[in-house]
């Protein structure tokens, strides 16, 4: 508080030491010792003489007797502090009341208010008028300070012109104990020039400021025995991000319960979604083994697990439809003979493309709805196409070929609803709690000290936002399906090449390769494939992947990596899956 601070800069001055004794309690007030006499000041000068009287109500009251020297200004304003800092929570409020004015023979003067928030400007139409006399009252000046009592008081605000010269006088039911002032530019701790208690009897409290330029403040501080009057502080809260969001007991409380309930309640969702998944994870061992079957004449057959497809396994393990499905299914309809893939001769300076030719094999019919969908994507105006020139078209179509996708989830029963529109609208309902968190906040901020506790809807918004990604909930069909997949896929990364005999390897292991592009294993079963067809058809190549002249299966590995790196670019590149890459 600034009146402490004044008082702890001051010296405190007793009556004992301006007696150079001690002064009886009891010594009578003699009010003829509260005037102050001053001589007329000269032209040009303004001097101001402030009285002020507290009563046992804490009420100030207060008369100013402002001389002008010579001819006085045609208007003269006078500043009052109504608001300043009192704590890091709380501003101090100054209630003023009964403002008029009158001239040194009795004639009214006209008062002009204008107020904001922390001032008031009291304009006054002197009229020529030698000495102007103004009166009012001050609420909230008193307070309890330990075991005294405090006045503090911004004596003036601020003057529209020069003032030589102000004296502030203080009276109050009993004699002052302790003052102090400052004076000058607004907040200044500078003390003023100078201060005593009235006199051998100690009664009053008088100030003297010389020299105020206009704007400048001047600060009394006078300290009571407790008793001398009522307390009228008044405080109103400030507002302040440290107080706005204080960590109370109550608010640490309402946030926790309001975070266990709300990030709790989605950490339990997202348990009860996966039960049935986690519960079914035993069923994995029965999809961990070599995906063959006899066929036709005795030999094996590739058959996956469930009969799932590339692009439906990553849809299935991820719940989204994104690139590696795509690019996964691309060449598995090439291993399967719907398409081909041609390396083009490589030229210097330019990157590597590929020619993709459509075959028409038969059983284009029977192929599912979204494997139709992406080959129609690939050849738009013809039965050939190159890599890089798919471009917009493309783009277009594969969002089909996503929903399509989606669907499948559902019409197979591996979730009762496509697990992406599930996912967007828990992020809605998680970017709707995050926002109006956000308003609650500063909402809380604004009226409240507990903005704290906005932030646990904040946070819980942004939960079910991550969490979203997580709810889309399997049926038990689709977990058990799930659970072959982690199978196969465990078999795959340890497999060994003699499960497969010799004749039957580039069969099998092509159609290995594309569930190698979803479990991230490409690099891998590409190498085993060359080599099983290095061996198989003396070199002759693979019957749905071909290379430029000089290429050789040894460079198989690299060149379909490079492939479905360049295939999941110009897929990434496109609207419906830039988010995804």
């Amino acid at each position: 508080m600034r009146g402490t601070a004044l008082l702890s800069l001051a010296a405190v001055v007793s009556t004992g030491a301006l007696l150079g004794g001690p002064v009886p309690a009891s010594a009578p007030h003699d009010p003829q010792t509260h005037t102050i006499q001053q001589g007329e000041p000269a032209a040009g000068q303004i001097v101001n003489t402030i009285s002020l009287r507290l009563d046992e109500q804490g009420i100030l009251h207060a008369q100013e007797r402002i001389t002008f020297g010579g001819e006085s200004p045609a208007e003269f304003t006078r500043t009052f502090l109504l608001q300043e800092p009192y704590d890091t929570d709380h501003d101090r409020r100054y209630e003023i009341s009964g403002l008029s004015a009158h001239t040194g023979a009795g004639d009214p003067v006209e008062v002009t208010v204008t107020e904001d928030d922390t001032t008031m400007d009291a304009v006054l139409a002197t009229g020529g008028a030698s000495v102007v006399i103004l009166d009012y009252q001050v609420l909230g000046t008193v307070s309890e300070v330990g075991d005294r009592l405090e006045l503090e008081w911004t004596a003036i605000g601020g003057y529209s012109e020069f003032v030589e010269e102000t004296t502030v006088v203080v009276d109050a039911p009993s004699p002052p104990q302790a003052l102090s002032c400052a004076a000058g530019e607004p907040l200044s701790s500078i003390y003023c020039t100078s201060s005593d208690m009235g006199g051998p009897q100690a009664l009053v409290a008088r100030f003297l400021q010389t020299d105020l330029e206009p704007g400048q403040t001047f600060d009394i501080v006078v300290s009571y025995p407790q008793g001398t009057a009522e307390s009228t502080l008044i405080l109103s809260r400030s507002w302040s991000l440290t107080s706005a969001f204080a960590i109370t007991p109550v608010t640490a409380g309402v946030f926790g319960l309001l975070l266990v309930v709300l990030v709790g309640g989605l950490v339990l969702l997202i348990w009860v979604r996966g039960r049935d998944e986690r519960a079914l994870r035993s069923e994995a061992r029965k999809a961990d083994h070599a995906p063959v079957e006899p066929g036709v004449g005795g030999s094996l057959q590739f058959h996956p697990p469930d009969n799932v497809h590339p692009g439906q396994i990553g849809t299935l393990i991820d719940e989204q439809a994104d690139v590696v499905d795509i690019t996964a299914t691309v060449v598995d309809l090439a291993v399967r003979g719907y398409l081909r893939i041609e390396e083009l001769p490589h030229e210097r300076y330019a990157s590597v493309d590929w020619l993709l030719t459509r075959t028409g094999q038969r059983g284009e019919e029977t192929l599912l709805p979204y494997e139709r969908l992406l080959l129609d994507a690939l050849f738009p105006k013809g039965p050939q196409t190159r890599l890089s020139e798919l471009g917009e078209e493309f783009a277009q179509q594969l969002a089909d070929v996503r929903e399509e996708l989606y669907r499948d989830m559902v019409r197979l029963k591996w979730f009762a609803r496509r697990p992406n529109r599930e996912r967007n609208q828990w992020t809605t309902v998680g970017i709707f709690l995050a926002l109006l968190g956000v308003v609650v906040t500063v909402m809380l901020a604004i009226f409240t000290n507990a903005a704290f506790t906005g932030l646990a809807l904040v946070i819980a918004g942004a939960a079910v936002t991550v969490g979203a990604q997580y709810v889309p909930a399997k049926t038990k069909l689709g977990s058990a399906v799930f659970a072959h997949v982690v199978g196969f896929r465990a078999y795959l990364l340890r497999a060994q090449v003699d499960d497969i005999p010799p004749d039957r390897r580039v069969h099998v292991f092509s159609r290995y390769l594309p569930y190698a592009i979803i479990f991230d294993n490409v690099e891998q079963w590409a190498r085993i494939l060359a080599a099983a067809g290095a061996e198989e058809a003396s070199g002759q190549g693979l019957s749905w992947y071909r290379g430029p002249a000089d290429w050789g299966l040894e460079d198989f590995a690299d060149s379909i990596k490079v492939f479905t790196l360049t295939l999941s670019g110009v897929i990434s590149n496109t609207r419906q899956f830039r988010t995804l890459i």
